[in-house]
């Protein structure tokens, strides 16, 4: 069941993507108001309900049809990291994006784990965090790799 079929197909990104999927999974919906019709409602929906699936995926496209991928510099908060979305789309466009975008998702990445560490989680179960925290370090990897085969 892959929810984001865009996804770079890695054996660690693979099961990065599983254990966050799976997570959503167990969660339920308790608390989220990306439900009730918030402009960002994808990245703040973190359960794995029909409605949520469907309002990361529309975020999502939206990010990887975006020519000008404004979405890159937009701050990022722990639901943002929860949902995955943003970190998915790093990961994703890595090979597009520019040397200061990569620095950019790179320094996102960075900060997913203290994100979501400082307690302005809310509705977040521990789960959810670490498996957050697990895809924020995976990305973070991976465009520094990207960073540092192509940016002097």
């Amino acid at each position: 069941m892959n929810h984001f079929e865009y996804a770079p197909h890695t054996r660690k990104s693979n099961t990065a993507m599983a254990l966050l999927l799976a997570t959503f999974a167990a969660a339920g919906c308790a608390g989220n108001e990306a439900a009730l019709g918030d402009p960002a409602r994808g990245l703040k929906c973190v359960d794995d309900s029909n409605v949520c699936i469907s309002q990361r995926k529309m975020v999502y496209d939206s990010y990887m049809s975006d020519p000008t991928r404004a979405w890159v510099k937009h701050p990022a908060g722990p639901h943002e990291y929860a949902s995955g979305v943003r970190l998915m789309a790093f990961s994703r466009k890595r090979k597009e994006l520019n040397c200061n975008e990569l620095a950019h998702g790179k320094a996102e990445a960075d900060r997913g784990p203290y994100a979501l560490s400082g307690g302005a989680y809310v509705g977040l179960t521990t789960g959810q965090i670490a498996r957050a925290a697990m895809l924020a370090r995976e990305v973070s990897r991976e465009l520094a790799q990207e960073i540092a085969r192509r940016c002097r």
